[in-house]
């Protein structure tokens, strides 16, 4: 387990998660510890979890930002690391679940997802003014997750679970038909990607609805960059120095079943 302290080290979207994975195990245990002596109370929606098909709504908040991958020789070059500055967006989308069995669902969650990434470029001769240091990356993502649901055994109207699945994305904003590019100030990415998902959370089982916050962490496995167009200038300072650009994140969501 040398390689975890790294991994935690070097994300920080994972730590987000582990931390809270931690404070979900701990959390869990001492609930079950004191089960013998929890006092029963009235339970709410006894049989939600009994049928086969079930569906509600999500909303909530998201961050992204990119890790990139260099071209040998270019910190070599004394070239600094490009600032990702990320910015709050939102989400929003509806859920189909399947029931397996008593603590496995399948999940379709398919939503709307905005982001935005402020990309501050190190100093460049090449750059004749401050603006040309920063680019805009805006996406809109439709995004459609396959996700797994392993709950643990309810406890009166708490039930912790965690989440783990595949998803893809189709970039409404890639900009990846636009024939300029960032000689013109054109960001341009690919319009699909491929992520893998990781995550947890809470159901809170009330009166009318079961209410269910999460935290997810979204990670894509494919490079997003699509470089500029050959140019008299000679090599891209925006692009030609990436070898690979992939976005990474999480999502706070609010789900009502």
């Amino acid at each position: 387990m040398g390689w975890l302290p790294y991994i935690v080290q070097k994300n920080r979207h994972f730590k987000i998660l582990f931390l809270a994975g931690l404070l979900m195990i701990v959390t869990n245990n001492t609930l079950c510890a004191q089960y013998p002596t929890v006092r029963e109370k009235v339970i709410n929606l006894p049989n939600f979890d009994d049928p086969l098909l079930h569906y509600g709504y999500f909303v909530g908040v998201n961050n992204f930002d990119f890790k990139f991958l260099y071209e040998v020789g270019y910190y070599k070059n004394g070239l600094r690391d490009i600032e990702v500055k990320s910015n709050t967006g939102f989400n929003v989308g509806l859920i189909g679940d399947m029931r397996i069995n008593k603590f496995i669902n399948l999940r379709l969650e398919p939503g709307l997802y905005y982001s935005k990434r402020d990309l501050m470029y190190p100093e460049n001769s090449i750059f004749e003014n401050e603006s040309d240091r920063l680019r805009e990356v805006k996406s809109t993502y439709i995004h459609l997750p396959l996700i797994v649901k392993l709950s643990a055994g309810r406890i009166n109207n708490f039930r912790p679970f965690i989440l783990a699945g595949i998803s893809t994305d189709f970039n409404l904003s890639s900009n990846h038909k636009n024939v300029d590019d960032n000689f013109s100030a054109v960001f341009r990415t690919e319009p699909q990607n491929i992520n893998y998902e990781i995550g947890l959370g809470f159901d809170f089982y009330l009166n009318y609805f079961k209410f269910s916050p999460s935290i997810r962490g979204i990670f894509s496995m494919q490079n997003e960059l699509i470089p500029d167009n050959p140019n008299t200038s000679g090599t891209s300072p925006w692009t030609g120095n990436i070898q690979e650009m992939v976005s990474r994140g999480f999502a706070i969501n609010l789900t009502f079943e």
